[in-house]
This record gives C-alpha cells, sequence and structure tokens, in this order.
C-alpha cells in the first residue's frame, strides 16, 4: 500500500471509465501492475487518462474475444479502476506504464461514445463485512496467510514481501484481494474473486480454490467462463508483470 491507495477515487468522479480489455488479465485493488501500451487506441487512452484524472479501467474479455477485437467483444461485467502512477513513453511511440487498482466496479452501461476506445457508467462496489463474520477476522486473517504460504516457493514465504503482509495486520478484504492477484489461480477464478464485495464469500471462495493447488487437483468452476486451466503453484512472489 502507499500514497496512491489512500488517494482512492476523486470526490468528483461521475461514474464514467475509460476501458482498457484484456484476455488474460483481471487487475484487484491495492496491487500494482505494469502494462505495456502500443495500440493507437490505447495510447489516445492513454493521453486523454494522463491529462486529467490518471485513471484506467482494466476489463477481462470474455471467450471469443478474437473475432472481434477490433470492434466490442463482450466483458465481464465487474472491473477493476486504476490510476496510473508511472508512465515512461519510449523512442518508438509505445509506453510502459504502472496501474495501481483502486476500486472493482459493476459496469452499468457501455456508452455509444466518439473516441477510439471504449467507455462505460459503473457503479462502485465498495467491501462489507457481515457482522458475524467480523469476529473471527483475526483467525480467517491467519489462516488465509498459512494457506498462502503453502503454495508460495520457501524463499518467498521467508521473504520480506510476505513477512510484510504478516506484520501490517491488513484488513482481511485487502489481505484476500492481494492474494487473489498473486496466486496462480485460473483467470475466470480470478474474475470471480473480483466480482465478489462481500468479504466473507469473497474469503470463503478464495480458500475454496486454493486448496485443489495445495492438492495437485483442477477446480475450473466459475460463473464469467467456462474455460480454464488447471492451477498451478506461483513460482514467483511478488509475481511478476504483465507484459500486455
Amino acid at each position: 500500500m502507499g500514497h496512491w491507495d489512500s488517494a482512492g477515487i476523486p470526490d468528483d468522479f461521475n461514474g464514467l471509465v475509460r476501458l482498457f480489455p484484456l484476455p488474460n488479465l483481471v487487475l484487484f485493488p491495492h496491487v500494482i501492475q505494469a502494462l505495456h501500451i502500443f495500440e493507437p487506441r490505447y495510447c489516445d487512452l492513454l493521453t486523454e487518462s494522463l491529462e486529467s484524472d490518471h485513471l484506467i479501467t482494466m476489463a477481462l474479455l470474455i471467450p471469443g474475444w478474437e473475432n472481434h477485437y477490433q470492434g466490442k467483444p463482450k466483458l465481464a461485467s465487474t472491473v477493476c479502476i486504476g490510476r496510473i502512477i508511472s508512465h515512461s513513453p519510449t523512442d518508438d511511440g509505445r509506453h510502459n506504464i504502472l496501474v495501481a487498482g483502486l476500486q472493482r466496479a459493476k459496469i452499468v452501461e457501455e456508452l455509444d461514445v466518439t473516441t477510439s476506445f471504449r467507455q462505460a457508467r459503473v457503479e462502485i462496489m465498495p467491501d462489507f463485512v457481515p457482522e458475524d463474520f467480523n469476529k473471527l477476522i483475526d483467525e480467517h486473517r491467519g489462516a488465509l496467510l498459512n494457506v498462502f504460504r503453502s503454495v508460495i516457493p520457501r524463499d518467498a514465504a521467508n521473504s520480506k514481501t510476505f513477512s510484510d503482509l504478516l506484520t501490517q495486520q491488513l484488513p482481511l478484504g485487502i489481505l484476500t484481494d492481494i492474494i487473489s492477484y498473486a496466486a496462480n489461480l485460473p483467470v475466470p477464478i480470478k474474475q470471480l474473486l473480483l466480482g465478489e464485495p462481500n468479504v466473507k464469500t469473497r474469503f470463503l471462495t478464495l480458500m475454496e480454490h486454493m486448496v485443489p493447488i495445495i492438492c495437485g487437483g483442477q477446480d475450473i468452476s466459475a460463473d464469467d467462463h467456462n474455460q480454464s486451466s488447471p492451477p498451478k503453484t506461483q513460482k514467483d512472489f511478488p509475481p511478476p508483470f504483465s507484459d500486455n
């Protein structure tokens, strides 16, 4: 976490977002993702964002997008609003950026716009914790960290990064988002977790899908997709940046 996280969504945010769809990346709040921007329409998006609120909203393309990529392929309904916290243009007109996830949101409607990139109206999906679940929150946090420790390499489990997760006493909602992003879960499962604002349900779902990783099994259930790949143990923690 850092100053970008505490900044949050601007007070004058009106629900309108610029969409950056990708087929293999689910951004979560409270994490940072590197992106390489090169398509003209997304260079346009980046220019507008940097000249205004620095916001960019990551959306997941639904399988079958390949046939409609230059048009408007279907998107998962839950997205993550992020803030551009670093921008490095290249000599050939491309851009390397760092995006910090801020808030999960639900697409209410996609807008008919004249811009080269897609835009939508969204509703913020704030976390909420059921009162009965909150009473044992410390035990749940410890259980999740123990499970996560068992699926990452030993050197990563002994790293300062993991130690910080133990000592910062992060709220369980934030912790589930960080681990959902870092764990090598199938993309449809990550999207399922992004779409759940109830911290209790998100925690239970994450724990359920972390177990097959420990046991070496497969779990392919998801709501927005009919395809997934077998989960593997995350080799690197923190996970590597995306090349997209």
